[in-house]
Order: C-alpha cells, then sequence, then structure tokens
C-alpha cells in the first residue's frame, strides 16, 4: 500500500502513488482493470478532471448530438468482462441496435453507472484543472509534480493521461476570419449543442464527411432547419470507423511487426480513412434529401465565407456541384472538421518533453512496449498511443488494449523497458 497522504473521496490530495488525468472512458478501464487485478491498489490512485466526476463530457457530447446509440458493439465498455453489458441487459435488450447489438446512450450510461457502484469509485474524482506536469527530484526519487488550475499541487509517483488531448481542426478560411459576426453563428462541432436550439426556417451548413456531421443535419432538419452537408470527399457509409479486422490479430499481427513508425502511421490514416457516416444515419440523410430538407454538396470546399447584414455568403471552390451555394444566405456555419492531435502542443508536457525528448511522428509520441514515455512514469492512452496500439487506439477498444499495458507496468515499480 502506498504511504502517500491521500484523501480521495474529500476532494483533497497533497500526494498520491499513481494520478490518473481524465475521468471518460479510458480513465475508467484503466482503473477497473487496475482493481481486477490488484485490489490492494484502491487507495494507491487519484483521478483528476475538471467536472468532477466520471464520464461527464463523453454524457455531455451525446446529449449535444441527441446520439440514440453508440457506434461500437456491445462487448467494448469500461468493465473487465466483456459479457457484462449484455448480461446488464437482459431486461432492455430492445436498447440494443442491431447490427451488432449496439448499445443504445441510456442503456450505456447506466450500464457505466453500474459499474461505478460495484467498482466502488463513487466520488473518486476529484475536480482539478490539470495545467502542467513537471520531474521533480524528492528522497532521491524522481516524482511529478501536477499543477492545477486553482494554485493546488499534486505530487504524484506515477501519472497516467487519460485525456483526448485534439485541438479543434479549423480550415484556413475560418481561422483567418475577422471576428465581425455574432459569435454563434460559426461552431466547431464541440461547441454546438442542439438541446434548446430554435432554427426553424434557417439554413444551416455543416461541413465535414464524417458520423458528427450526421448527428448534426439530423438534429438541425428535426429543429425545423435546412441543411447542406458539404465535404471535400465523397460521403460514404461504414458501419464501424476502423474495419473490425483491427480489434485482432488480423490486422494488428502486421501493424505491431512493422518496424517503421511513419509507415505505422500511414497504415493508421489509411484505416480510418477520413470520416464515415454509418448506414442507418446514412439512410436517414438520404431520405431527408428525397423530402428536400437535406443537400449534399460532394468534392466542395469553402474559400471564404463572409457575414453580410445577418447572414453568411460562402463562396466555395470552382466545382460546378457548388456553384449554387454562393447565392444561399446561410444562417449559421458548423464545422464538423474533427481535431488535430499533436503531443508537441500539450501544454501540460512542455517540461517532460525538455527533460525526456523522444521521437514524434507526425504528433504522435513513439512510446515504450508499456505506452510510458520513456524515461519516467508516464503513461499515455487514447489516441496519443496509437503509433502502439494501431487506428482504434481512441475507441473504447482502444482503452481495453492500453489497459492491458500499463496496469502490469502500474503494478510494478521500475521505470521500465526500452
Amino acid at each position: 500500500m502506498s504511504n502517500y497522504k491521500t484523501a480521495p473521496s474529500s476532494g483533497t490530495v497533497e500526494k498520491v502513488d499513481i494520478a490518473i488525468v481524465g475521468a471518460g472512458p479510458h480513465a475508467l478501464t484503466l482503473v477497473t482493470h487496475l482493481l481486477q487485478k490488484k485490489e490492494s491498489m484502491r487507495n494507491s490512485f487519484a483521478v483528476l478532471d475538471p467536472a468532477g466526476d466520471w464520464l461527464q463530457q463523453w454524457q455531455h457530447q451525446f446529449a449535444a448530438y441527441e446520439i440514440l446509440h453508440l457506434r461500437s458493439p456491445a462487448v467494448h465498455h469500461p468493465d473487465p468482462d466483456p459479457y457484462a453489458l449484455r448480461t446488464f441487459a437482459e431486461s432492455r435488450l430492445q436498447e440494443l441496435f442491431p447490427p451488432y447489438d449496439l448499445p443504445g446512450t441510456q442503456l450505456f450510461q447506466d450500464f457505466c453507472q453500474d459499474a461505478i457502484r460495484r467498482w466502488e469509485l463513487q466520488g473518486r474524482v476529484i475536480p482539478a484543472r490539470v495545467q502542467h506536469i513537471e520531474l521533480v527530484e524528492q528522497q532521491r526519487r524522481t516524482a511529478f509534480r501536477l499543477g492545477m488550475a486553482d494554485g493546488r499541487v499534486l505530487t504524484a509517483k506515477r501519472v497516467v493521461l487519460a485525456i483526448a488531448g485534439g485541438s479543434p481542426n479549423l480550415p484556413k478560411w475560418a481561422r483567418t476570419l475577422p471576428f465581425a459576426y455574432p459569435s454563434d453563428r460559426l461552431l466547431h462541432s464541440d461547441r454546438v449543442d442542439l438541446r434548446g436550439l430554435r432554427l426553424a426556417g434557417e439554413r444551416v451548413l455543416i461541413v465535414g464527411s464524417g458520423l458528427t456531421s450526421g448527428h448534426l443535419a439530423l438534429g438541425a432538419i428535426a429543429r425545423g432547419a435546412q441543411a447542406i452537408l458539404m465535404a471535400r470527399r465523397t460521403f460514404y457509409e461504414k458501419l464501424f470507423d476502423a474495419d473490425p479486422g483491427w480489434l485482432g490479430p488480423k490486422y494488428l499481427k502486421g501493424f505491431h511487426a512493422e518496424p517503421s513508425w511513419e509507415n505505422r502511421w500511414q497504415m493508421i490514416q489509411s484505416a480510418r480513412n477520413g470520416g464515415s457516416i454509418t448506414p442507418a444515419i446514412f439512410t436517414k440523410l438520404r431520405r431527408l434529401e428525397w423530402e428536400g430538407k437535406l443537400s449534399f454538396y460532394e468534392h466542395c470546399e469553402v474559400e471564404s465565407a463572409e457575414w453580410k447584414g445577418d447572414a453568411w455568403k460562402v463562396t466555395c471552390n470552382q466545382s460546378d456541384a457548388c456553384d449554387r451555394i454562393a447565392d444561399q444566405p446561410i444562417d449559421r456555419i458548423w464545422l464538423a472538421t474533427g481535431s488535430t492531435l499533436d503531443v508537441n502542443h500539450w501544454a501540460l508536457l512542455s517540461d517532460i518533453r525538455a527533460a525526456h525528448p523522444l521521437p514524434v511522428v507526425n504528433g504522435l509520441p513513439v512510446l515504450d512496449p508499456d505506452l510510458r514515455w520513456a524515461g519516467c512514469n508516464l503513461f499515455v492512452m487514447g489516441g496519443a498511443a496509437a503509433l502502439q496500439l494501431g487506428p482504434v487506439a481512441r475507441n473504447l477498444f482502444g482503452a481495453r488494449l492500453a489497459s492491458e499495458r500499463i496496469v502490469p507496468a502500474l503494478r510494478e515499480n521500475s521505470v521500465g523497458r526500452s
């Protein structure tokens, strides 16, 4: 048992063995897997998240986009038992959607709350925004000092980053716009909340070809808007964002055998292949197109947008398919253009990068096999671990893959292998 001073349930903590930054599905997966392997570590960790509770950002995003069910099958969730959700859903089978029993959003949230209760993790998230992490020498040992936004400081022997870490990806034309427009009329999808919006009679331009753009289009139309979906590519449907072969040895064996990190990065990009829309959502969108409530603009890219009076005037590239938009006043623009992940831009890691530099390939760090930042006991989960885990690193299954590597290392005291 750690001799560090902890009081996780009270929300105050000075020293801890393991600091887990983030309280989303990845952090919850890590903690349940850790306790399954070593219950005695229950009081050795602290979970830090600005929301002060589990899964708050995850639940907010699903509610904001009015997402009815997950894209991942029911075997993917934070509990170590892959069949736990199916068992939980025995009396709610109507909330498992075809194909492959995709769990409904409310079912998944209720299951996660049940898992939190079963693993006795209520009240274990400390409300704190970690802004900086640095290495310090303490009693002849290296430790981490975590600086919080409110001035508090936590010292930890080991740290796990379970954060998304991406920044909104904005098209060049959007980054250079003068701020001469109402702030709610141009938003990245991260800031769109469909709840409470009144859009009757409005025309909404949604840029992006992924599932988020589909959800936003459905939400806008349900509120009386006319929606335009625009993408540089052809819209296409795909059940999962990466082929199921990436969930096992079929593709991962070759991925792990690839010695070139650059080639691995290319394999990740090819597997995810940009944004796609599930067949169920795509069918709904095509029906709305047939009803005249939605327009698809493919191979079309915004060149400029100007706020004139009370609407946007949008100019696109020279594609014939885009010509008509210049004559349509646009009330709102939503950018479903994803996020960019680059650990070189993570301010909280500036000291770690300086003390222990490691190769970074197109924003992704080259971690050791335990997902450890080489030379120190800082571990990374989520999309930033993709060079080790593959294209599903950011998904629920990726959380399980990451936990299977990190948990054994957390049970040891060594700095790790090369």
